[in-house]
């Protein structure tokens, strides 16, 4: 409607965000050009293959192999992180003790680390020979380089940051007069943080789940070297897939890069679900 035929009276709408559809069309552009179309790609060029023929690259054993080692060891890492990211958390904001920035500075390591200095140095104290590796191999036979245990450990150095940090800024902020009252009522310090402490954090905790869960199921270059690399035992996904291009099989790559898609994303849907559930329960 013209200036000349609105109502007397009635003040043109005034917008919030000056300058919103341009705002909104470059958004779109940008998140279609560096997300949408990569996407799109990834998910019509196994279809050269044809149904079938995606079905049996899905189906190799090789591949269901690689696929299970590394969803099954990225979720492992992810939970054995989330009671030792809690602890660290809990070391560097509620604890004063002599080297805690040093603490806190280490914690960002893999964060600042290129993958591979990662892997090598992993690789270097858990092999047999290694600082970590040549003690435990004689006391408990216990082998971690070379092995799946290596593979776990290597996705827990680089998905640990990601809890540490989520859950830090929540438990800083979280006031303490309601652990001073549940001592007060006479709680231990342990029915304090089951009943008090974490129920706060369980949101922080899930996120940093989800992120390290995502950084591990991706990750390439600290575990190459640790891994061992053996078809069937400890050759990850994200292996196969640089193997298959390697062999100039980017149908069969692009099918596993989309099997892992898809997987990530029921995984990461499901986090994303049970975060609303528990926000609608603390309601």
């Amino acid at each position: 409607m013209s200036a000349s035929t609105r109502p007397a009276g009635r003040a043109a709408p005034v917008r919030a965000i000056p300058g919103f559809p341009a705002t909104l069309a470059i958004t779109l552009l940008w998140l279609g050009t560096i997300v949408l179309i990569p996407l799109a790609a990834l998910a019509l060029r196994p279809l050269e293959l044809g149904p079938a023929g995606l079905l049996a690259s899905l189906a190799d054993e090789r591949v269901l192999a690689a696929l299970r080692l590394s969803f099954g060891g990225a979720l492992l890492a992810a939970l054995l992180n989330l009671p030792l990211g809690l602890l660290l958390a809990w070391a560097v904001v509620r604890l004063r003790f002599p080297g805690r920035g040093v603490l806190d500075a280490a914690l960002d390591l893999p964060f600042a680390l290129p993958t591979a200095v990662a892997g090598i140095a992993l690789t270097a104290v858990t092999a047999p020979n290694g600082w970590i590796g040549a003690p435990l191999e004689a006391i408990f036979g216990w082998k971690i380089a070379f092995t799946r245990a290596g593979v776990v450990l290597a996705l827990m150095f680089v998905g640990l940051p990601f809890i540490v940090r989520t859950v830090e800024p929540v438990l800083r902020d979280m006031a303490a007069e309601a652990e001073e009252a549940a001592a007060t009522l006479g709680a231990t310090r342990a029915q304090t943080v089951m009943r008090v402490v974490l129920p706060g954090l369980l949101p922080a905790l899930l996120t940093g789940f989800a992120l390290a869960f995502a950084r591990a199921v991706g990750e390439y270059g600290s575990v190459i070297f640790i891994a061992g690399n053996l078809p069937m035992l400890t050759e990850i996904a994200p292996l196969l897939i640089v193997i298959r291009l390697e062999q100039f099989d980017y149908a069969g790559a692009a099918a596993v890069g989309l099997a892992m898609l898809i997987l990530s994303f029921v995984v990461l849907l499901a986090i994303e679900l049970l975060q609303r559930r528990l926000r609608r329960g603390r309601r």
